[in-house]
């Protein structure tokens, strides 16, 4: 994992067209925004897990081809 230290205003690239943008930091809690092309899902971590896990049992009961979902991290 590579961890990076970012003041608000600043930012980092991942790849050629993603950009995370540190826009506050209060309370122990950090405000990003994130800069990323229409293709790309970008989704808090937990409803993530949540719509991979309805996906899951959606297929299981036969309602969901998994071959069109993307691959769990």
């Amino acid at each position: 994992m590579l961890v990076l230290s970012r003041r608000p205003g600043e930012s980092i690239i991942i790849g050629d067209d993603i950009e995370v943008k540190i826009l506050a930091w209060k309370d122990g809690q950090v405000s990003l925004g994130i800069t990323a092309p229409a293709e790309v899902s970008v989704h808090r971590c937990e409803v993530y897990k949540l719509v991979m896990e309805e996906n899951v049992a959606a297929v299981k009961q036969g309602r969901l081809d998994l071959s069109s979902l993307p691959k769990p991290r």
